[in-house]
């Protein structure tokens, strides 16, 4: 994994604000009812590493990427704008064109010294993705921050951090996208961005049809934050296998996603020792492009997501087999459809935006066809290319992404000491005795199933 122990400094030059390259309507758009909620108020920080390249020889990465960016706004000029909070803690998107933030910066390290297997936690990430001060605020702040740190191989890390409230990851990479083709060359994006919010705004007047336990009021505390261990788990082919061999037949056409996230939430609760007859949720985002009925176009790049939500008491998550939060998780995801999207953006109306519930509930988001690595600027695919951190949401400790690493996953996890070392415990009996078969199988034996960051 990337060394933690790496240290390195970097030379930042002031931070500027890159504006679109020619003029832009000065307007007011709506964000959607389900950009606005509660859950997606803060910024989330995303981090490519990228290596040199010979036939960019002599070609500033700031330089090309700054300028490509401005471009980029001229399309995408929402995100030059400022936010808004009207009536009803609605949100709007100003658009003034003011620009986005854009620094440039140096490293004395090179994309070697943080070895072959990029993933978070990063070293010195807060400096290759610097928090200007007063830029980090929901409203009346910047939509975009970009760093990018030249390395001294002639890579760079690209680092951006978003307003959580304007793009979701499909929408982001399709932003980044527009950025790098227009940095190697094209005129115009491929793909013409489409706003086109009101799809997701309530209806009048709102109806909820369908039930979203995911906003439902809980009493409780979240896990406490005390004693902090970040560990990655790591899932390949063995593992994966090892797992579906728990699946009673009736599911084994389960994906991985489904399976994985039945065993972390499984060996998660069995951790955190909360009380039997106690519920935990295990909330997974589902995606809503292609919904039959809701007809996002091609080109939005907004919030088009749920978060959807198994729950069960922890006595029967515990005493039952993988099987049984298997079976939840698939009737979770199966449960986003038109009509659970409408009612959503319903609610959020109806119950002023609400946050979805933290309390005994663990988060899981897959990036790992996102097509984050894929961005190029002209330096090739990323070395890495994805979430800065491991973790989802503006509160720590309670979400995962699922990231591509080689030819598997791994899911970054942050827990207090003590549950940590009862999760791995429960990872390593989860995967057993048929683990071991299936890696002495594998044509490439260096697979693990927990390892200390």
């Amino acid at each position: 994994m990337a060394s933690s122990s790496l240290s390195f400094t970097v030379r930042r030059q002031e931070p500027i604000l890159v504006a679109p390259a020619s003029a832009t309507p000065h307007e007011f758009k709506r964000l959607s009812d389900v950009d606005d909620q509660d859950g997606l108020r803060f910024h989330i920080p995303v981090i490519q590493f990228y290596g040199n390249h010979p036939s960019m020889a002599g070609r500033d990465p700031g330089k090309v990427i700054r300028e490509a960016l401005s471009r980029a706004l001229v399309f995408y000029y929402p995100f030059a704008g400022r936010l808004r909070e009207t009536e009803g803690r609605k949100l709007v998107v100003e658009c003034t064109g003011e620009g986005v933030l854009f620094v440039e910066a140096d490293a004395d390290v090179s994309l070697e010294q943080f070895g072959d297997a990029l993933q978070p936690p990063f070293p010195c990430l807060e400096e290759l993705i610097w928090n200007v001060p007063g830029s980090d605020g929901v409203l009346d702040c910047p939509l975009l921050l970009i760093q990018i740190t030249r390395l001294l191989c002639g890579g760079f890390v690209f680092a951006l951090r978003l307003n959580h409230t304007m793009s979701d990851a499909p929408g982001l990479v399709q932003f980044m996208n527009a950025v790098a083709e227009l940095a190697r060359g094209a005129a115009v994006p491929s793909l013409a961005p489409v706003w086109a919010r009101e799809i997701l705004e309530a209806r009048q007047p709102p109806k909820v049809t369908c039930l979203l336990r995911e906003y439902e009021d809980v009493a409780g505390t979240i896990v406490p934050f005390d004693d902090m261990v970040h560990h990655s788990f790591f899932f390949g082919e063995a593992e994966v296998a090892a797992l579906r061999k728990r699946v009673p037949p009736h599911l084994r056409n389960s994906s991985t996603f489904e399976i994985l996230t039945a065993c972390l939430w499984k060996c998660r609760t069995v951790a955190i020792g909360a009380a039997a007859d106690e519920e935990v949720r295990m909330i997974c985002i589902v995606n809503a492009r292609g919904k039959a009925g809701l007809d996002l176009p091609a080109g939005y790049y907004g919030n088009a997501f749920a978060f959807s939500v198994a729950v069960s008491t922890v006595g029967k998550l515990s005493a039952n087999p993988i099987g049984y939060a298997l079976d939840l998780i698939k009737k979770a995801k199966s449960r986003v459809t038109d009509e659970y999207m409408r009612s959503l953006a319903d609610l959020m109306v109806l119950r002023g935006r609400p946050h979805f519930t933290v309390v005994r509930s663990y988060l899981v988001s897959d990036v790992t066809r996102a097509g984050f690595e894929d961005v190029d600027f002209g330096w090739g695919k990323a070395a890495y290319g994805g979430p800065a951190k491991g973790g989802v949401g503006a509160i720590p400790g309670v979400a995962s992404f699922y990231i591509p690493f080689r030819n598997g996953i791994v899911v970054p996890v942050c827990l207090p000491g003590p549950a940590m070392d009862k999760l791995v415990q429960a990872m390593n009996r989860m995967i057993g005795e048929d683990y071991n078969d299936a890696k002495d199988q594998q044509p490439h034996g260096n697979t693990f199933i927990a390892s200390a960051l």
